[in-house]
């Protein structure tokens, strides 16, 4: 396990202030501060996992609790009717997003947008997004980044063009989130259940039929 980069400067400042706090007002309100940046730490933690290598399953994206699965239609990338899951990411949870494939990103799109909560149904549309499309070859999937209330910054660690390997790392979202996955329907069968709890790069989130 260990802290991602993106983490450093929130983890560093709580250290720099609790020696600060430390030196003019004591050790007792230094714990503030240094209790806050052993909670940065916490979030901003990662874990090697083994990289999966199957071109028939999808992974989950990231460490979540599924919010809902549903048929709709994608009119940003697949253009065709679709399976969406739906996954919320508490505070507590892993924040670091998985490719649920490995392929060639070939779509990328960034939406500004509210930061209403994202477990809300409407946190889809309001708020803002990050979306990218991957593509093997064989067949396309769309994962999209939402931030929630507290999320304020989405990170993308990758670029069009970039070959992803299954459950490689490409970005987070910073304190709570959701993540989507978009299927072509006519070739996906879900394996997750409304409620379940997903485990990101390990957790298989459905088998590709074709």
């Amino acid at each position: 396990m260990f802290v991602v980069r993106d983490g450093y400067i929130y983890v560093g400042v709580c250290l720099v202030l609790a020696c600060l706090t430390a030196w003019q007002f004591g050790l007792y309100w230094a714990v503030i501060p240094l209790v806050l940046g052993l909670y940065f730490a916490y979030f901003f933690r990662d874990e090697h996992r083994p990289l999966p290598n199957d071109p028939n399953v999808l992974y989950a994206a990231a460490d979540a609790h599924v919010m809902a699965i549903e048929e709709v239609y994608d009119d940003e990338y697949l253009m065709c009717d679709c399976i969406k899951i739906t996954t919320f990411l508490s505070v507590f949870d892993v924040h670091v997003n998985r490719s649920p494939m490995a392929g060639e990103v070939k779509y990328q799109k960034y939406t500004v947008g509210q930061f209403v909560p994202a477990f809300d149904k409407d946190a889809t549309f309001k708020n803002e997004r990050f979306a990218i499309g991957i593509d093997n070859g064989r067949y396309k999937v769309l994962v999209i980044q939402v931030a929630g209330l507290l999320a304020r910054r989405i990170s993308n660690w990758v670029q069009l063009g970039h070959i992803l390997k299954q459950g490689e790392r490409y970005g987070m979202i910073k304190f709570g989130s959701s993540t989507e996955l978009y299927v072509p329907k006519d070739i996906f069968e879900p394996c997750v259940k409304k409620g379940q709890k997903v485990v990101g790069g390990v957790t298989v989130m459905g088998r590709i039929k074709q």
